[in-house]
């Protein structure tokens, strides 16, 4: 996930706890979908993880590309 930027990833992680939160939560969510999925899961279940997921991942995407301006 964003490898342009995975300079800045690993100083976010360390420096911003938030950021490295966010980050932990959404490859948390990639191990939970695919057990999911793996185990045919409710397809709603499947997709709210999915759609929290995503949501993380542009929160993420926001965080990097401001801190990127900034820097």
């Amino acid at each position: 996930m964003f490898h342009e930027y995975r300079d800045v990833i690993t100083e976010l992680k360390q420096k911003d706890g938030h950021f490295h939160k966010l980050f932990e939560k959404h490859n948390e969510l990639d191990d939970v979908i695919a057990k999911l999925e793996e185990s045919h899961a409710d397809q709603f279940q499947i997709e709210a993880s999915k759609k929290e997921k995503l949501k993380l991942k542009d929160e993420i995407y926001s965080i990097l590309v401001k801190y990127k301006s900034e820097n």
